[in-house]
Protein backbone atom coordinates (compact mmCIF):
# COMPACT_ATOMS: atom_id res chain seq x y z
CA UNK A 1 0.00 0.00 0.00
CA UNK A 2 1.78 3.43 -1.20
CA UNK A 3 2.08 6.59 0.24
CA UNK A 4 1.53 9.40 -2.50
CA UNK A 5 3.18 12.93 -2.32
CA UNK A 6 0.75 15.66 -3.65
CA UNK A 7 0.65 19.21 -4.56
CA UNK A 8 -1.68 20.22 -1.80
CA UNK A 9 0.76 19.30 1.15
CA UNK A 10 -1.34 15.55 1.74
CA UNK A 11 0.12 12.44 1.21
CA UNK A 12 -1.92 9.94 0.96
CA UNK A 13 -1.90 6.16 2.06
CA UNK A 14 -3.79 4.00 -0.43
CA UNK A 15 -4.73 0.74 -1.15
CA UNK A 16 -4.69 -0.54 -5.02
CA UNK A 17 -6.09 -3.12 -6.21
CA UNK A 18 -5.39 -3.95 -10.08
CA UNK A 19 -7.39 -5.80 -12.48
CA UNK A 20 -7.80 -6.06 -16.39
CA UNK A 21 -11.35 -3.87 -16.21
CA UNK A 22 -12.01 -1.87 -19.48
CA UNK A 23 -14.47 0.48 -16.45
CA UNK A 24 -13.22 3.66 -14.62
CA UNK A 25 -11.56 2.67 -11.83
CA UNK A 26 -13.69 3.06 -8.46
CA UNK A 27 -12.29 5.06 -5.65
CA UNK A 28 -13.28 4.58 -2.10
CA UNK A 29 -13.37 7.09 0.61
CA UNK A 30 -14.08 6.33 4.21
CA UNK A 31 -15.66 8.42 7.02
CA UNK A 32 -14.60 10.84 10.26
CA UNK A 33 -12.21 8.04 12.30
CA UNK A 34 -11.68 5.10 9.37
CA UNK A 35 -9.11 4.64 6.88
CA UNK A 36 -9.81 2.70 3.28
CA UNK A 37 -9.87 -0.60 5.11
CA UNK A 38 -11.28 -0.16 8.20
CA UNK A 39 -14.24 1.56 6.34
CA UNK A 40 -14.54 0.45 3.18
CA UNK A 41 -12.67 -2.87 3.19
CA UNK A 42 -15.22 -5.56 2.48
CA UNK A 43 -16.80 -3.19 -0.29
CA UNK A 44 -13.47 -2.98 -1.48
CA UNK A 45 -12.91 -6.92 -1.49
CA UNK A 46 -16.04 -7.47 -2.97
CA UNK A 47 -15.71 -5.21 -6.06
CA UNK A 48 -12.33 -6.27 -6.82
CA UNK A 49 -13.94 -9.60 -6.78
CA UNK A 50 -16.74 -8.40 -9.04
CA UNK A 51 -13.38 -7.26 -11.58
CA UNK A 52 -13.00 -4.00 -10.76
CA UNK A 53 -9.92 -1.82 -10.55
CA UNK A 54 -10.36 -0.59 -6.95
CA UNK A 55 -8.76 1.79 -4.88
CA UNK A 56 -9.11 2.31 -1.67
CA UNK A 57 -8.28 5.93 -0.34
CA UNK A 58 -7.15 7.22 3.29
CA UNK A 59 -7.60 10.78 4.31
CA UNK A 60 -4.89 12.81 5.17
CA UNK A 61 -4.31 12.79 8.73
CA UNK A 62 -6.02 9.24 8.75
CA UNK A 63 -4.20 5.78 9.71
CA UNK A 64 -0.57 6.51 7.80
CA UNK A 65 -1.63 9.41 5.71
CA UNK A 66 -0.57 12.84 6.62
CA UNK A 67 0.26 15.19 8.29
CA UNK A 68 -0.85 14.61 11.48
CA UNK A 69 -2.26 15.21 13.42
CA UNK A 70 -5.71 15.42 11.49
CA UNK A 71 -7.40 18.61 12.25
CA UNK A 72 -10.55 20.39 11.17
CA UNK A 73 -10.16 24.59 9.67
CA UNK A 74 -13.34 26.22 8.08
CA UNK A 75 -14.34 23.98 5.01
CA UNK A 76 -11.73 20.99 5.10
CA UNK A 77 -14.37 19.02 2.78
CA UNK A 78 -13.25 21.16 -0.02
CA UNK A 79 -9.83 20.83 1.66
CA UNK A 80 -10.85 16.68 1.48
CA UNK A 81 -12.19 17.18 -2.20
CA UNK A 82 -8.55 19.22 -3.21
CA UNK A 83 -6.67 16.59 -2.26
CA UNK A 84 -8.77 13.43 -4.03
CA UNK A 85 -8.80 15.58 -7.23
CA UNK A 86 -4.86 15.99 -6.65
CA UNK A 87 -4.31 12.23 -6.04
CA UNK A 88 -6.65 11.41 -9.13
CA UNK A 89 -4.03 13.78 -11.32
CA UNK A 90 -1.05 12.27 -9.49
CA UNK A 91 -1.96 8.30 -10.51
CA UNK A 92 -3.02 9.77 -14.08
CA UNK A 93 -6.38 8.60 -13.91
CA UNK A 94 -8.66 10.09 -16.74
CA UNK A 95 -11.77 9.32 -14.87
CA UNK A 96 -13.24 7.63 -12.18
CA UNK A 97 -16.20 6.25 -10.05
CA UNK A 98 -16.61 7.50 -6.82
CA UNK A 99 -17.88 5.78 -3.45
CA UNK A 100 -17.61 8.03 -0.26
CA UNK A 101 -18.88 7.24 3.27
CA UNK A 102 -19.97 9.80 5.79
CA UNK A 103 -17.41 12.66 5.50
CA UNK A 104 -16.50 10.67 2.44
CA UNK A 105 -19.19 10.77 0.59
CA UNK A 106 -19.78 14.87 1.19
CA UNK A 107 -15.66 15.37 -0.17
CA UNK A 108 -17.02 13.12 -3.29
CA UNK A 109 -20.24 15.12 -4.04
CA UNK A 110 -17.64 18.35 -3.72
CA UNK A 111 -15.51 16.34 -6.39
CA UNK A 112 -17.97 15.24 -8.44
CA UNK A 113 -19.26 18.72 -8.92
CA UNK A 114 -16.17 20.34 -8.97
CA UNK A 115 -14.25 18.30 -11.63
CA UNK A 116 -17.59 16.55 -13.38
CA UNK A 117 -15.52 15.45 -16.31
CA UNK A 118 -13.26 13.15 -14.21
CA UNK A 119 -16.05 11.26 -12.50
CA UNK A 120 -18.00 8.64 -14.14
CA UNK A 121 -20.22 8.53 -11.13
CA UNK A 122 -20.60 8.95 -7.69
CA UNK A 123 -22.45 7.50 -4.70
CA UNK A 124 -22.57 9.12 -1.54
CA UNK A 125 -23.43 6.90 1.72
CA UNK A 126 -24.87 9.08 5.03
CA UNK A 127 -24.11 12.72 3.14
CA UNK A 128 -26.62 14.90 2.26
CA UNK A 129 -24.22 17.69 0.86
CA UNK A 130 -26.23 20.65 3.27
CA UNK A 131 -26.74 20.90 6.93
CA UNK A 132 -29.70 22.65 8.50
CA UNK A 133 -30.12 23.95 11.95
CA UNK A 134 -31.66 21.44 13.68
CA UNK A 135 -28.16 19.36 13.32
CA UNK A 136 -26.65 21.32 15.61
CA UNK A 137 -27.18 19.31 18.95
CA UNK A 138 -26.70 16.13 16.92
CA UNK A 139 -23.16 17.18 16.25
CA UNK A 140 -22.62 18.73 19.53
CA UNK A 141 -23.09 15.62 21.31
CA UNK A 142 -20.60 13.58 19.40
CA UNK A 143 -18.41 15.85 21.78
CA UNK A 144 -16.12 15.21 24.46
CA UNK A 145 -15.70 12.32 22.66
CA UNK A 146 -15.71 9.33 25.00
CA UNK A 147 -17.35 6.62 22.31
CA UNK A 148 -13.28 6.94 20.72
CA UNK A 149 -11.43 3.63 21.38
CA UNK A 150 -8.33 3.54 22.48
CA UNK A 151 -7.67 1.73 19.10
CA UNK A 152 -8.51 4.45 17.32
CA UNK A 153 -6.45 6.85 18.77
CA UNK A 154 -3.63 4.88 18.14
CA UNK A 155 -4.97 4.26 14.29
CA UNK A 156 -4.84 7.87 13.50
CA UNK A 157 -1.86 9.10 15.97
CA UNK A 158 -3.60 11.49 18.78
CA UNK A 159 -4.52 10.92 22.24
CA UNK A 160 -6.90 14.13 23.01
CA UNK A 161 -10.60 12.68 22.02
CA UNK A 162 -11.79 16.29 23.25
CA UNK A 163 -9.29 18.12 21.46
CA UNK A 164 -10.16 16.00 18.11
CA UNK A 165 -14.29 15.76 18.40
CA UNK A 166 -14.00 19.67 19.35
CA UNK A 167 -12.27 20.89 16.37
CA UNK A 168 -14.45 18.56 14.15
CA UNK A 169 -18.05 20.26 16.19
CA UNK A 170 -16.72 23.62 15.80
CA UNK A 171 -15.79 23.26 11.82
CA UNK A 172 -19.20 21.62 11.40
CA UNK A 173 -21.45 24.46 13.46
CA UNK A 174 -19.34 27.14 11.59
CA UNK A 175 -20.71 25.42 8.39
CA UNK A 176 -24.83 25.77 9.46
CA UNK A 177 -23.80 29.63 10.34
CA UNK A 178 -22.95 30.19 7.34
CA UNK A 179 -26.06 28.58 5.71
CA UNK A 180 -25.17 24.73 5.69
CA UNK A 181 -23.94 24.99 2.43
CA UNK A 182 -21.46 22.17 1.78
CA UNK A 183 -21.79 21.08 -2.07
CA UNK A 184 -25.33 21.91 -2.57
CA UNK A 185 -24.39 25.18 -4.70
CA UNK A 186 -22.25 22.76 -6.82
CA UNK A 187 -25.09 20.35 -7.10
CA UNK A 188 -26.12 21.28 -10.64
CA UNK A 189 -22.97 21.08 -12.08
CA UNK A 190 -22.83 17.10 -10.98
CA UNK A 191 -23.48 15.44 -14.49
CA UNK A 192 -22.82 12.03 -13.75
CA UNK A 193 -24.79 9.46 -12.04
CA UNK A 194 -25.40 10.14 -8.44
CA UNK A 195 -26.95 8.04 -5.74
CA UNK A 196 -27.42 9.60 -2.34
CA UNK A 197 -28.05 6.08 -0.09
CA UNK A 198 -29.21 6.57 3.46
CA UNK A 199 -30.55 5.27 5.97
CA UNK A 200 -34.21 5.76 7.60
CA UNK A 201 -32.91 5.86 11.28
CA UNK A 202 -29.72 8.25 10.40
CA UNK A 203 -30.08 11.39 12.67
CA UNK A 204 -26.87 13.08 11.42
CA UNK A 205 -28.66 12.71 7.65
CA UNK A 206 -32.37 13.29 7.32
CA UNK A 207 -34.29 12.31 4.05
CA UNK A 208 -35.43 15.90 3.86
CA UNK A 209 -31.93 17.25 3.10
CA UNK A 210 -31.30 14.01 0.89
CA UNK A 211 -34.17 15.22 -1.26
CA UNK A 212 -33.48 18.70 -1.17
CA UNK A 213 -29.51 17.78 -2.99
CA UNK A 214 -31.42 15.41 -5.22
CA UNK A 215 -33.73 17.86 -6.57
CA UNK A 216 -30.98 20.28 -7.39
CA UNK A 217 -28.46 17.50 -9.77
CA UNK A 218 -29.70 16.07 -13.25
CA UNK A 219 -29.12 12.61 -13.02
CA UNK A 220 -29.31 11.69 -9.33
CA UNK A 221 -31.76 9.62 -7.17
CA UNK A 222 -32.04 8.42 -3.48
CA UNK A 223 -31.88 5.86 -2.62
CA UNK A 224 -33.51 5.08 1.07
CA UNK A 225 -32.98 1.91 3.11
CA UNK A 226 -33.89 0.86 6.56
CA UNK A 227 -30.97 1.18 8.90
CA UNK A 228 -28.84 3.90 10.38
CA UNK A 229 -25.65 5.37 8.94
CA UNK A 230 -23.56 2.95 7.32
CA UNK A 231 -25.82 1.62 4.75
CA UNK A 232 -23.12 -0.64 3.46
CA UNK A 233 -22.57 -2.61 6.66
CA UNK A 234 -26.44 -2.52 7.75
CA UNK A 235 -27.55 -3.63 4.27
CA UNK A 236 -24.99 -5.25 2.57
CA UNK A 237 -26.70 -7.10 -0.11
CA UNK A 238 -29.26 -4.42 -1.09
CA UNK A 239 -26.18 -2.11 -1.16
CA UNK A 240 -24.27 -4.09 -3.29
CA UNK A 241 -27.00 -5.11 -5.46
CA UNK A 242 -27.81 -1.36 -6.25
CA UNK A 243 -24.16 -0.24 -6.66
CA UNK A 244 -23.28 -3.02 -9.14
CA UNK A 245 -25.95 -1.91 -11.19
CA UNK A 246 -25.25 1.50 -10.97
CA UNK A 247 -21.51 1.15 -11.78
CA UNK A 248 -22.53 -1.14 -14.68
CA UNK A 249 -24.88 0.98 -16.06
CA UNK A 250 -22.97 4.26 -15.33
CA UNK A 251 -19.66 2.18 -17.85
CA UNK A 252 -22.31 2.34 -20.49
CA UNK A 253 -23.24 5.64 -21.01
Amino acid sequence: MPLVDLPTGAALHFEHMKSESVHAPVILIHGMLGTARTHMGHVMDWLHGQGFHVIGLTLRGYGKSQPKPRDFPDRFYERDAEDLLAFIDALSIERAHLIGYSDGGEIALIAAGRASERIASCIAIGAVGNFGPELRPRFQRLYPGEWITDEEKALHGFGDAAKFTGAWVRAMTRMIDAGGDVSLSLAPQISCPLIIMLGDKDKLNPKTSGERYIRAVSNGRLAMFPCGHAVHDEQCDAFRELTLRHLLDASRD
